[in-house]
């Protein structure tokens, strides 16, 4: 048997498409109930079911109890990467409907990976994080600046926990085929920007979209329009 053989067992646990649907509906980081995972990838409840608990035996997904409901989430952010990681090396998602491209549309302009704020709107803020000097790009990570630290108490950034702000996570974005910012930092600036109402959930799931009021005041606080950014 080879050394390797762990790996496979993952991948084929991956490569299944109704197992992958419901890992990628699962990659903003909430929970979702076993009917929610079973509309998403097209399939009944019993065969959802069946797959929920595969995903379960390969450590991918935990399942939360409340009364007699059971809702599913990722085992941790290491399993939104690596789906994000595939999506990077796949071919672009081929659209047969216009509800289908007006989701690829949605979720290219701007959506959440784990919580966090990627596509363009993800890539577009870490770019400008970059050139306000707040961040810096290290080999393969982020580190951020004094000047960034600075920004992040003066525009009320709360973190759950404990930073290591000299390794901010460097994640390509798998449909701007770009670097962005992810980690506990990058899941609460886009959580203050939630709050704040200058972003909100779209109306396909995971799609993050620009409200009236944080067009002005992203162009203002972070120099770029994020309305154009999200048409382009």
């Amino acid at each position: 048997m080879s050394v390797y053989s762990n790996v496979s067992v993952t991948a084929s646990l991956i490569s299944h498409p109704t197992r992958m649907a419901m890992l990628i509906a699962l990659s903003d980081g909430r929970v979702l109930s076993a009917g929610d995972l079973a509309s998403t990838a097209g399939v009944s409840p019993q065969t959802a079911s069946g797959h929920l608990s595969k995903l379960m035996q390969g450590s991918l997904i935990t399942v939360e109890k409340s009364g007699k409901h059971r809702y599913y989430k990722l085992s941790g952010p290491n399993v939104a990467e690596a789906v994000e990681a595939i999506a990077v090396i796949s071919p672009p998602p081929q659209v047969k409907s216009l509800r289908e491209s007006n989701d690829k549309k949605a979720l290219y302009s701007g959506r959440t990976c784990y919580g966090h704020l990627a596509g363009n709107l993800g890539v577009k803020l870490t770019e400008a994080l970059i050139k306000l000097d707040y961040v810096k790009v290290l080999e393969k990570r982020y580190q951020l600046t004094k000047s960034g630290n600075e920004w992040i108490r003066d525009f009320k950034v709360v973190l759950s926990r404990k930073v290591d702000y000299e390794a901010i996570p460097y994640h390509i974005d798998w449909t701007a085929r770009k670097h962005h910012i992810a980690g506990p930092l990058a899941l609460a600036i886009t959580k203050r920007l939630l709050d704040l109402g200058w972003i909100e959930e779209g109306s396909t799931h995971r799609s993050i979209q620009v409200t009236e009021m944080g067009r002005s005041e992203i162009l203002k606080e972070f120099g770029f329009d994020p309305i154009s950014v999200s048409k382009g």
